[in-house]
C-alpha cells in the first residue's frame, strides 16, 4: 500500500514537468549532461557550463603565451628602432621633410604588420594613406600604393586595386636588417615612377602607444627644382660638390640614400609598435579570459546546486510520502 501511496506521489511530481510540445522532448534528449535535463524548464547542463570553462581556459593559456612572445621580440626589435633613429636625421636636417609640397605623381608607402591581433595599427596605416590618397589627387595628378604587409594589401586591395603599384609581404620572415630592406627599396625605386614617397607606418613611443606617421622623400628633379626656386631647400645652393660628380648625381646619391634610411627606420618602428600592440591586446585578452571564467564559475555553483536542491526536495518528498 506504501508503494502505491509512493507512485501516486511520483506522479503527482511528474506531471507538471512534461512538457506539451514534443520538439522539447526531442531537442533536451540531445543535450549532453550529467543529470537529466527537464522538460518544459529553462536550465542549463553542468556537463556544458564544464567543456566551456575548458575552452575558456584552452585560450587564456594561448593569449598568454603570445603576450609572452610579443615581449620578448619587442625588447629585442625596440632597440634597433631607436639606434635606427639616428640615420635618417641628417637627411631630415640637409634636405628636409616637407609633407605639404605639391607635385604630380604621389606614391604612397603604406607599412603594415603581416599578422593580426595587434590592435588597430594596421587599420591605422591605412586610413592615414586613404586620407593621404584623397588629399593629393587632382585631375592632372596621379596617386600610386606600394604596400609591405599582407594586412594593408587586404585592406587596400577592396577599394583602390587599380592605384596598387607594387606589393611586398612576409617582411619579417627573416631578422630585419639594412641589407634587406636596401634591397625593397631599391626595387621601388627602380619599378615605380614618382616626384614625392610619402612613407606611412606607426611611430613607437610605448607598450601602449603608438604615432601615425607620414615621412616625405622627394625625387632627385624635384630637391633641384625646390632649390633653384630658393625655398626651402634653397641652402642646398650653398654647398660645394667635390670629385668628378655632377650636382644631379650626387642628388640622386642621396635620394636613394634617404630612402633606404627611412624605410629602414620605419619598418623597424611598425614592427615595435605592432609587437607592443600585440603584448597589450593579449594581455586584455587574458583579462577578459579570466572575467569569463569567473562568471562561468559562478553559473556552474549555481547550476551544481540547483541539482542538489532538485534532489533533496525529491527525496524529502518521497519520504514524506512514504511516512503519510
Amino acid at each position: 500500500m506504501a508503494m502505491a501511496a509512493l507512485r501516486r506521489e511520483g506522479r503527482r511530481f511528474a506531471t507538471p514537468l512534461i512538457s506539451p510540445n514534443p520538439a522539447n522532448v526531442f531537442r533536451s534528449s540531445l543535450i549532453p549532461s550529467e543529470e537529466p535535463v527537464l522538460s518544459g524548464v529553462r536550465c542549463i547542463s553542468t556537463q556544458v557550463v564544464r567543456n566551456r570553462m575548458k575552452s575558456v581556459k584552452n585560450i587564456q593559456k594561448i593569449t598568454k603565451a603570445m603576450k609572452m612572445v610579443a615581449a620578448s621580440k619587442l625588447r629585442a626589435i625596440q632597440t634597433r628602432a631607436e639606434n635606427s633613429r639616428g640615420l635618417w636625421q641628417p637627411f631630415t636636417a640637409l634636405l628636409g621633410d616637407t609633407p605639404s609640397i605639391d607635385v604630380k605623381k604621389n606614391v604612397i608607402v603604406t607599412i603594415s604588420a603581416d599578422k593580426g591581433l595587434c590592435g588597430g595599427i594596421n587599420s591605422t596605416s591605412v586610413k592615414i594613406s586613404r586620407a593621404m590618397h584623397k588629399l593629393n589627387s587632382g585631375p592632372d595628378k596621379e596617386n600610386k600604393y606600394v604596400i609591405l604587409g599582407e594586412k594593408a594589401k587586404a585592406q587596400l586591395v577592396r577599394d583602390s586595386k587599380k592605384d596598387i603599384e607594387l606589393v611586398m609581404t612576409e617582411l619579417q620572415k627573416n631578422p630585419l636588417n639594412y641589407t634587406q630592406v636596401s634591397v625593397m627599396a631599391d626595387d621601388i625605386l627602380k619599378n615605380v615612377e614618382f616626384d614625392a614617397l610619402r612613407i606611412v607606418y606607426n611611430k613607437f613611443q610605448s607598450v601602449v602607444s603608438f604615432l601615425p606617421t607620414v615621412s616625405t622623400v622627394l625625387s632627385p628633379e624635384v630637391v633641384e627644382r625646390e632649390a633653384e626656386s630658393g625655398g626651402k631647400l634653397g641652402d642646398l645652393d650653398l654647398y660645394e660638390i667635390e670629385g668628378a660628380e655632377t650636382k644631379a648625381e650626387v642628388l640622386q646619391n642621396l635620394t636613394e640614400f634617404q630612402f633606404s634610411c627611412m624605410m629602414y627606420n620605419a619598418v623597424l618602428e611598425n614592427a615595435t609598435s605592432e609587437q607592443g600592440a600585440r603584448m597589450s591586446a593579449m594581455d586584455s585578452s587574458s583579462r577578459n579570459a579570466g572575467d569569463m571564467l569567473d562568471r562561468l564559475t559562478l553559473t556552474y555553483n549555481r547550476t551544481r546546486q540547483a541539482s542538489i536542491t532538485t534532489e533533496l526536495i525529491e527525496i524529502i518528498s518521497g519520504a514524506s510520502a512514504l511516512e503519510g
